[in-house]
């Protein structure tokens, strides 16, 4: 009888030990520090580029773990100098600088085409009806370097014109320049992405008029699908690492760009507000002319490469010298 009281007492205190312990390890859990949010920033542009993913301005996606906030930059070289410093995470790139960057040893990858060609020949003189018609004259090209310079050039070269040679090409003045040069008639003929050929044809009084189209004549060109001109660059080693922040940013980027170009007066609107700077009225007029767009790496592949090769014939210094391998590809 003496032994079963002692059993039973040492089974009563271990169990109320084993209670103690587990109500200590409970009230430790319970006052353990929530871990601390990781801060993540999406990187856009100002301007044109920045256009598509308003709506992720305006209302940053919500990623468990993170504290998501998007800033908008200058330049795709300032966002060239982040990502190549590690600073940038996720961002837009145009197409040609995501290229150097990964060929410059940066572990960065393409997850979408955001921006699609959207270029226009404006000419105010009325001897200028076709590409053809080009051989001698003058044309105002902005961005000596970029993508829409080398699509030109070898537009220009299926007519049968040298852009060396053939026709002057003036690198001297910026997109809104440009557009502000064609209405006061300072120049006559300019090859200009939107928003600034809307700009261009509307402040012209009818004396402006769009020769042909530049897109279509670049696919007549050997060209693949229409070129793409910004890109959703992702640090490879941070997606590998979290493929559901990816993910969440991805389909937001394609809800919003979806969302502009049916909401473009609203679109207008938020653009101004988050002091891109374009006018809400631009934006209205030349989101339907433009070409945002949402494509995937995979499926974007094809058109990326052919611009790329483009490139490597023009200038292989645009892009690094070399075609991205496969690993430039987000899967």
């Amino acid at each position: 009888m003496v032994k079963r009281i002692i059993v039973c007492c040492a089974l009563l205190c271990a169990a109320a030990g084993a209670g103690f312990a587990f109500g200590k390890k409970a009230a430790e859990t319970e006052s353990a520090p929530a871990p601390t949010p990781v801060s993540l920033t999406i990187y856009g542009l100002k301007g044109p580029s920045g256009v598509g993913m308003i709506r992720v301005f305006e209302t940053p996606p919500e990623i468990p773990g993170m504290t998501v906030s998007v800033e908008a930059l200058a330049s795709g070289d300032l966002m060239a100098t982040r990502f190549i410093a590690g600073e940038a995470k996720v961002g837009i790139l145009p197409a040609n600088v995501a290229a150097k960057v990964a060929a410059s040893g940066k572990p960065v990858q393409v997850a979408a085409v955001t921006g699609l060609g959207m270029l226009s020949l404006i000419s105010g003189d009325p001897a200028v009806k076709t590409i053809a018609d080009l051989k001698g004259k003058t044309i105002a090209v902005a961005g000596q370097g970029a993508v829409p310079d080398y699509v030109f050039r070898k537009i220009l070269t299926t007519y049968r014109i040298n852009p060396e040679t053939g026709v002057k090409l003036d690198y001297s003045l910026a997109y809104p320049e440009i557009a502000q040069s064609l209405i006061a008639g300072r120049i006559n003929l300019a090859i200009i992405p939107e928003p600034f050929a809307t700009m261009a044809l509307q402040g012209g009084g009818g004396k402006l008029v769009q020769v042909g189209d530049i897109q279509a004549e670049w696919e007549k060109a050997g060209g693949q699908g229409n070129y793409p001109i910004t890109v959703l660059v992702v640090d490879a080693p941070f997606a590998k690492a979290n493929p559901d922040a990816i993910k969440t940013i991805m389909a937001a980027v394609k809800d919003s760009i979806d969302w502009v170009k049916a909401n473009p007066a609203e679109a207008g609107v938020l653009v101004e507000k988050h002091e891109l700077g374009l006018k809400a009225a631009v934006v209205k007029a030349s989101v339907p002319r433009s070409n945002y767009a949402f494509l995937d790496a995979v499926s974007a592949r094809p058109s990326l490469e052919s611009m790329y090769k483009t490139l490597l014939e023009f200038a292989p210094e645009s892009i690094g010298g070399r075609l991205p391998d496969d690993g430039f590809y987000y899967r």
